[in-house]
């Protein structure tokens, strides 16, 4: 499960079609001339869910009088994304501008000549110091070309209900909390003695921990040659060894992620803590409701230090006939202030350096939290990840429909090492 924005949340559980070797609409590497001043250019912009883009399109029209910006908007990012890659095979359709979500990211990183390198056809003021360097570093393909800005992220905190912490004998403040969140080990640990003591549910789904868990290696289910890394992934071995015991003893609500029990568990205070990126707070008002206001708390803890789940960039495909006009508008829409205003407008968590220290972040609270100051604390959280893992073509795919169906295997009775083998064969047949 992937991103997503203020509130709206889906699965992308898709089957990626295979890209054909069909020509670049705009041939090659060939980039077609900037528009004389003035002349009057037509862009299109396509997004997916929440962007926070409706008020910023037409301010950037009342500043550039020659530029007229259609929005194609499409309501799941599922369906976005399959249209996305049936338009890159076949060499028409994109839009000017074309948003892509990091779980897809590795999808369109290796067809990288489909895509204008935005170091070279960019703004200047577009540099890599503007963003986090993870983010900025994630866009890259493997011979430096650069093929997307940053839009949104999604740092990762903890979540916790401070009444159900309270009735376990637990520490309730998001500061005295922080020690069970420290490591995997104390987290699992803490949610071991909660389970026994309470017959309660520790956590919603193993899946959303054990993302979260390879989310942080250096290396994920793909290697850096491009092949599957699974079965000589210690890391993701010894992840899958504590999720599976902690589902053992007792400490999974055992929730399908974004499913209508996983949503209702929310409300019902099904479990106590909650994996959470900067999007899940809207998740959380969402699906708990008005009833449990003040009942969810944050902490700027999360096990093993820093880690990310969510976020997109704006791409500008070799389909476009003005590629610069294009990059001029993506690096425009991706800058701190227009992030601020995103961030405003419908939550998108920015990945600008810059905006990481502007006041209207940093002030920014959320009374459901308890008056949590949500902006300052993400904040923090986005600083403590240190570099992209390299997700090679498939990633996502193994996530989605090897690792998570193979751990709710698990949930539903099956051995662990029965559970591994079944997401290891699954993940062969994925990378085939």
């Amino acid at each position: 499960m992937r991103t997503i924005r203020n509130g709206l949340v889906l699965a992308l559980g898709i089957t990626m079609t295979a890209l054909g070797a069909t020509a670049c609409g705009s041939g090659g590497d060939e980039t077609p001339p900037a528009a004389a001043p003035n002349e009057h250019v037509d862009l299109t912009l396509a997004t997916f869910t929440e962007f926070g883009y409706e008020a910023l399109i037409p301010e950037y029209e009342r500043l550039h009088p020659n530029i007229k910006i259609t929005h194609r908007k499409t309501g799941q990012g599922g369906p976005y994304h399959q249209d996305l890659i049936t338009k890159l095979a076949a060499g028409s359709g994109l839009a000017d501008v074309t948003a892509v979500e990091e779980g897809h990211l590795s999808d369109v990183l290796d067809k990288g000549s489909k895509f204008n390198d935005l170091s070279k056809i960019g703004p200047a003021d577009a540099s890599p110091d503007r963003w986090l360097s993870w983010k900025y570093d994630a866009a890259k393909t493997k011979d430096g070309k650069v093929i997307g800005y940053g839009t949104d992220i999604g740092p990762l905190a903890m979540c916790y209900r401070k009444d159900m912490f309270a009735a376990a004998g637990l520490p309730t403040d998001p500061e005295a909390v922080k020690p069970l969140f420290a490591t995997w080990d104390s987290y699992f640990q803490a949610g071991a003695d909660y389970a026994a003591k309470t017959k309660k549910a520790w956590f919603d789904s193993a899946s959303q921990n054990f993302n979260a868990m390879v989310n942080q290696l250096p290396q994920g289910y793909i290697g850096s040659d491009d092949k599957l890394a699974v079965e000589n992934n210690q890391g993701i071995k010894d992840a899958w060894t504590k999720v599976t015991d902690a589902v053992a003893k007792g400490e999974s609500a055992k929730l399908t992620a974004f499913s209508n029990e996983w949503n209702t568990g929310f409300k019902q205070g099904a479990f106590a803590t909650k994996v959470c990126p900067a999007w899940m707070l809207g998740v959380i008002k969402e699906q708990a409701g008005p009833e449990n206001a003040n009942k969810w708390a944050v902490t700027a803890a999360f096990p093993g230090g820093g880690g990310n789940w969510g976020g997109s960039y704006l791409t500008v495909p070799t389909q476009s006939k003005h590629p610069k006009e294009a990059a001029e508008l993506a690096a425009w829409l991706t800058a701190p202030e227009q992030q601020i205003k995103a961030f405003q407008a419908k939550g998108t968590f920015p990945s600008q350096v810059k905006a990481l220290t502007d006041p209207a972040l940093l002030s920014q609270t959320d009374a459901y939290f308890g008056g949590a100051k949500v902006g300052e604390l993400f904040a923090e959280q986005a600083k403590k990840v240190q570099k992209p893992q390299y997700k090679g073509p498939g990633d996502g795919q193994i996530q989605e429909n090897a690792a998570s169906p193979a751990l709710q295997a698990v949930e539903q009775g099956k051995s662990a090492a029965d559970g591994w083998q079944q997401l290891v064969d699954s993940a062969k047949k994925i990378t085939r």
